[in-house]
């Protein structure tokens, strides 16, 4: 399958695993990218130790095109970028921050580089600050998202309508038959998070594999906006967060409440009461824990068989 993100990034099929927190590690990244997508390791939840050395386990792990997902909020930013650097990554996605801070910076050291957006705003601002194609990601994606609520078969065509690099959608896509549709309304490619959460390569606790399988339509909400919204399973945790909504809190208290690390508890370590359960919309047609590589072939290969569908009408 040949197209504008498959020569990009180098790649067999246009499917980009999304660099999620606590769950995208170098098994994750370099299983996706062996089998002929574009795997990102999440550097949101990594010190730069730690991001350096799984940086060079996914270049033993695969031969293959991989990248890394970086949050420009992280706060050791000028690290995370200098690692980058040193060990010569050669694609990158941004997201959470302003494109001008860094793109130019990345391209200058020949990086293919990729911003996140929620918006046909943000989406013209990081065309104008020079990267290479953007995600449109709908507030149906789970974890960190935009404060529009723009769902994604909304925003895909009204993005691609305004830019004119290439566009891939993000936000509740976990099939073949979403990924046509999105393609259909003008994307080149897709970005698949919360399905690729629930691999055996994944490095996500057991127990939050388990509850992502669990879920069905309605058990996740976006919450925590005046922060930072995010999509959460609802667990005793999200309802701590509802009780303090209707005690009319301020910002201050809502920190209070959220602490720290409470991602890392909930999806790393497994949490299922105390921890935040980051996870998007689709989980609810994800019903089993696969190897990357098979959810990968699934995807493509019921992609053709309703793009033959649909040809046939």
């Amino acid at each position: 399958m040949k197209n504008k993100i498959t020569s990009l990034f180098k790649i067999q099929y246009p499917i980009i695993q999304g660099g999620m927190i606590w769950v995208s590690g170098y098994k994750l990244a370099s299983a996706v990218s062996n089998a002929g997508g574009l795997g990102l390791i999440g550097a949101g939840s990594m010190y730069p130790n730690v991001l350096r050395e799984h940086i060079q386990k996914c270049k033993k792990a695969t031969d293959k095109p991989f990248g890394v997902n970086v949050p420009m909020l992280y706060p050791d930013i000028q690290k995370i970028m200098d690692i980058i650097i040193e060990e010569e990554v050669k694609i990158v996605f941004t997201s959470a921050g302003n494109p001008k801070t860094w793109t130019s910076f990345l391209k200058e050291k020949g990086i293919t580089v990729v911003h996140v957006v929620s918006s046909v705003k943000f989406a013209l601002k990081a065309e104008a600050a020079g990267v290479d194609a953007v995600v449109c990601e709908g507030f149906e994606a789970g974890g960190h998202n935009g404060r529009e609520e723009t769902t994604t078969f909304t925003l895909i065509p009204m993005v691609k309508e305004q830019v004119k690099i290439p566009v891939i959608a993000a936000g509740g896509i976990g099939s073949g038959r979403g990924m046509l549709a999105a393609m259909v309304l003008g994307a080149n490619g897709v970005q698949i998070g919360s399905r690729f959460a629930a691999t055996e390569e994944s490095s996500a606790h057991k127990n939050f594999k388990k509850t992502i399988i669990d879920v069905k339509d309605g058990d996740t909400q976006l919450t925590l906006k005046e922060l930072a919204p995010v999509r959460l399973v609802k667990n005793k945790f999200f309802n701590e967060v509802q009780e303090l909504y209707l005690k009319n809190p301020s910002i201050e208290d809502i920190k209070e409440l959220l602490g720290r690390a409470r991602a890392k508890k909930g999806m790393f370590e497994g949490d299922l009461d105390n921890g935040e359960l980051e996870i998007g919309q689709i989980a609810g047609l994800i019903h089993e824990i696969k190897p990357a590589k098979e959810i990968l072939n699934e995807i493509i290969e019921e992609f053709y068989e309703v793009k033959a569908l649909v040809n046939s009408f």
